[in-house]
């Protein structure tokens, strides 16, 4: 609240300066103008015209009673010379008085419209501006007092647009808080949600990958490659009890050291090796010299091992294919096996394997994956990454 009321009381001050000193110019102007004072008169308000000009900006930056006191006094003095000037009254010398009264004062009235004592000061100073600038039309017989109307007006305006603006920030500063809690709220919800679907691809890609191999008795896996597997599980699983946070060194082996970039080339070799444990041979093509920021490589890396474990799984073959390539933007992986296929419509798009662990993995970093298929002919998923 108290950030808001600073805010508010120094959108009054520039607003009270800047009226301010645009009026004091506009006055200058005027009294400049042959015949609207003699010259000890002209030399007087024109003085005063300058403390005000100082006042003006001080009071816009500080805001502070005593720099409005001296705007009154210092535009009374002005006024007063003015109707003192041995030429009496003319159009000049009487715009000039208006401006003086209905601007360059009143300017300084729009930062006292925010407390009770400052609205005692108004009524005041209000009350001794409109009676010093009636005198000036005293025995003229206009038909119409427009001194004393634009007085009134200039003192109202400033008045009604010192009370908006006071009203007014508050509002909008409290509808700025709003927002940014509904922000704050919906990112960490955001947030939530992202770290859910990571934990579900980390429990998908570790421990649900080994219960599946001990649920089918280890077939076509090494007693050993089974004991290493469950032991990178066990192993994972207590450091992130401690607070550790999991990055893959290689499909299925997390570590918690992160690095800004890894060379994608010391990574592959150790991919090939744990499947090679598990009976799937993996064919590399192309080079792996390619660098990638860690969180790009954990995604590529989490999608590959998954898209290799799915062959292992489900092509009914030994052997798979992976071709890496990059341009100047994206390293690509494409994932070939020689397998029993299947059709792309009789797979249901939400099953966690390829949805989360391959498609939504690689999204979240500005990738994308393609997957083609068909019964006998084998399967291709296309990874795609930026650099």
């Amino acid at each position: 609240m108290q950030r808001i009321l600073k805010e508010r009381d120094r959108l009054l001050r520039r607003t009270a300066r800047l009226s301010g000193l645009i009026c004091t110019a506009v006055a200058i102007l005027t009294l400049c103008i042959p015949g609207a004072a003699d010259t000890v008169a002209l030399g007087i308000a024109l003085s005063l015209l300058g403390v005000i000009t100082v006042g003006h900006y001080l009071l816009g930056v500080s805001g502070r009673l005593r720099w409005f006191w001296l705007v009154l006094v210092a535009g009374l003095g002005a006024i007063y010379a003015v109707n003192s000037s041995t030429l009496g009254a003319n159009a000049a010398s009487l715009t000039a008085v208006a401006i003086i009264g209905g601007g360059v004062i009143s300017s300084g009235a729009i930062v006292l419209p925010v407390s009770g004592r400052r609205v005692a000061v108004l009524a005041v100073s209000f009350l001794l501006t409109i009676g010093l600038a009636a005198m000036s039309t005293v025995g003229l017989g206009l038909t119409l007092p427009y001194v004393e109307v634009f007085v009134v007006a200039g003192w109202l305006s400033a008045t009604l647009l010192g009370w908006w603006l006071g009203l007014s920030v508050p509002r909008v500063m409290h509808r700025i808080a709003s927002v940014g809690r509904a922000h704050r709220s919906e990112r960490q919800a955001s947030e939530r949600e992202a770290q859910r679907r990571q934990d579900a691809r980390l429990l998908h890609d570790t421990v649900l990958a080994t219960l599946t191999l001990l649920a089918h008795s280890g077939v076509g896996v090494s007693e050993n490659a089974l004991r290493l597997q469950a032991a990178d599980d066990a192993r994972l699983l207590r450091q992130l009890r401690l607070g550790g946070k999991p990055m893959p060194r290689t499909s299925g082996v997390y570590t918690l050291e992160p690095v800004a970039e890894t060379a994608l080339g010391t990574t592959l070799e150790s991919v090939k090796q744990r499947f090679s444990r598990m009976g799937l041979e993996v064919n590399w093509h192309g080079h792996g010299q390619v660098l990638l920021p860690s969180n790009v490589l954990d995604s590529f890396l989490g999608a590959l091992g998954e898209c290799l474990e799915n062959v292992r799984r489900h092509a009914e073959v030994t052997e798979a294919d992976v071709t890496i390539t990059d341009d100047e933007t994206t390293v690509r992986a494409m994932v070939t096996d020689a397998g029993v296929g299947f059709a792309l419509d009789q797979v249901a798009a939400e099953r966690l394997g390829f949805a989360e662990s391959v498609v939504a993995r690689l999204q979240d970093v500005g990738g994308n994956a393609r997957l083609f298929s068909s019964p006998g002919s084998g399967t291709t998923v296309v990874l795609e990454v930026p650099k």
